[in-house]
């Protein structure tokens, strides 16, 4: 075997899974062997190419859930105690809700130059440079621990408002180039996950590690401990992807991302792939309806401490229990609409039913904030969590769908900005308006826009490119095999 040159080996592997596949495998035949074995050989014009899963695709993904997990656990890590860093830094509330929003607003600009990136250099490259920043903001952050430097920390938060950038767009695309059709959708949902555990730690450390004192010498402690603490991490991670991070498999996972790579460089514009992205109607719709309901859940992430201390003062720590209970059954709705997708494929059916729930549980935590009963929040907040934070892989899924073989940095990255866009927005004016009006009417406000995205998904027609790819290259390939199978018998 030592003879065979690699292309042979590939022809090899293809035959003998072809024949794994068209045989009942019996019960000891190992699971892993199979998924590491699982070639499809379709015919290109000059060679036979296959599509392998390699068994490195898991670690892929959850080395960026990590650094998503640590980038996203510094978002709201001033804002869940947002009254105690006002003391610390002499500063006022709003002046800490843009702790909150810069990671809005970085996004907005940076967006572009990002997604070109991705385009042109790959995952690796795009890895490298988040954990990069990510790590330097960190230690900026280290340095700022002292009642006169909040310019430095709101440096440190601008790295990683920064970094953030080359993270969010990230997971349709990882789960595109590295996993199969059938799962495709749980490694976006995974990819997700990590961005959502980072905010769920994020609500629920700070409160922990920071208590509300008067002494500032002993908040400085205690602010460096959290600070040195996430530096450390960010570290640890920066320095596995040095090591661990790889841009793609050799052998693509799919038939659409061989499709997706039989592309030339030189026939492929960015501008001209955004300007096809703004020209289709069902895309754009998604764009709007998507940035409605992930802007609603910046604007509650952001203002969440002030809304449950102005109904229950004191309880900063139960503020980031609600915020954890938020995120933490997010994640389990996440996973399960990922799982769901795979194996239904129904994309815009399910988009529809979770933005309908999302909507319907924000208006039952509005009218349920104000009860006094701190159980019936957690439990009211858990159930808007479920499906507002659930929606996020659907999103970047269902937009996938509708524009391959467009790149999925680009398509992600227009929604990403959608959400920063609508986030600053509602964060902003529902910030003055439980000023001026108290938390309900701040609620109904975020309640009115997840009712008209609910009615702007209803209208996105289901085209489903990728889907489409897929069934047009399987169906070659067999016609391709079944042809040259009988050509082997007329020979015969």
């Amino acid at each position: 075997m030592g003879d065979i040159d690699l292309k042979d080996k590939e022809k090899i592997e293809g035959k003998n899974c072809l024949d794994v596949m068209k045989t009942n495998l019996p019960k000891s035949v190992d699971l892993d062997e199979q998924l590491e074995c699982t070639s499809i050989p379709i015919v290109s014009k000059d060679n036979t190419t296959t599509t392998r899963l390699y068994k490195r695709r898991w670690v892929m993904v959850f080395l960026f859930s990590s650094y998503s997990l640590c980038n996203a656990f510094q978002w709201i890590q001033y804002g869940i105690i947002n009254n105690i860093f006002m003391i610390f830094y002499n500063v006022d509330s709003f002046t800490i809700d843009w702790m909150s929003m810069i990671y809005m607003l970085t996004y907005i600009p940076f967006i572009w130059p990002v997604s070109w990136l991705l385009d042109k250099k790959g995952l690796r490259v795009i890895a490298l440079m988040a954990t990069a920043i990510n790590c330097l903001g960190t230690w900026i952050k280290v340095a700022s621990v002292r009642s006169n430097l909040f310019w430095v920390t709101m440096l440190g938060q601008f790295a990683a408002s920064l970094s953030q950038v080359f993270i969010l767009g990230m997971p349709s695309r990882l789960a595109s180039v590295w996993f199969g059709s059938e799962e495709v959708s749980t490694a976006c949902s995974i990819g997700v996950f990590g961005n959502q555990l980072g905010i769920a730690i994020g609500f629920l450390v700070p409160p922990i590690l920071v208590p509300n004192v008067d002494d500032k010498d002993v908040l400085a402690y205690h602010i460096s401990i959290m600070f040195y603490i996430s530096a450390g991490v960010a570290t640890v991670i920066f320095i596995l992807v040095i090591f661990v991070f790889q841009d793609k498999p050799e052998i693509p996972p799919t038939l659409a991302q061989v499709q997706a790579r039989s592309i030339p460089p030189e026939e492929y514009s960015y501008t001209a792939s955004i300007l096809r992205l703004l020209r289709n109607l069902p895309f754009m719709l998604l764009v709007v309806s998507y940035g409605l309901n992930v802007g609603c859940f910046y604007a509650v992430s952001t203002l969440l401490n002030r809304m449950i201390i102005e109904h229950y003062p004191g309880e900063e720590v139960n503020a980031g229990r609600i915020g954890l209970t938020i995120v933490i059954a997010g994640m389990v709705g996440s996973l399960i609409c990922g799982i769901w997708l795979d194996k239904t494929k129904t994309y815009k059916q399910t988009t529809v039913a979770v933005y309908l729930l999302t909507f319907v549980g924000m208006v039952v935590y509005s009218f349920t904030l104000s009860l006094g009963h701190l159980w019936v929040v957690f439990v009211t907040a858990g159930a808007l969590g479920f499906f507002m934070t659930g929606y996020l892989p659907l999103g970047f899924e269902f937009a996938v769908e509708l524009t391959f073989p467009e790149c999925e940095g680009t398509s992600s990255g227009l929604l990403n900005c959608s959400a920063q866009i609508f986030g600053i927005i509602f964060t902003i004016s529902q910030g003055k308006i439980i000023d001026h009006f108290g938390t309900f009417a701040g609620n109904i406000f975020l309640c009115v826009f997840l009712l008209i995205g609910t009615i702007m998904t209803a209208f996105i027609k289901s085209d489903l490119r990728r889907q489409t790819a897929n069934h047009l290259a399987e169906t070659q390939a067999e016609s391709e095999a079944s042809y040259r199978e009988a050509s082997h018998h007329q020979i015969q």
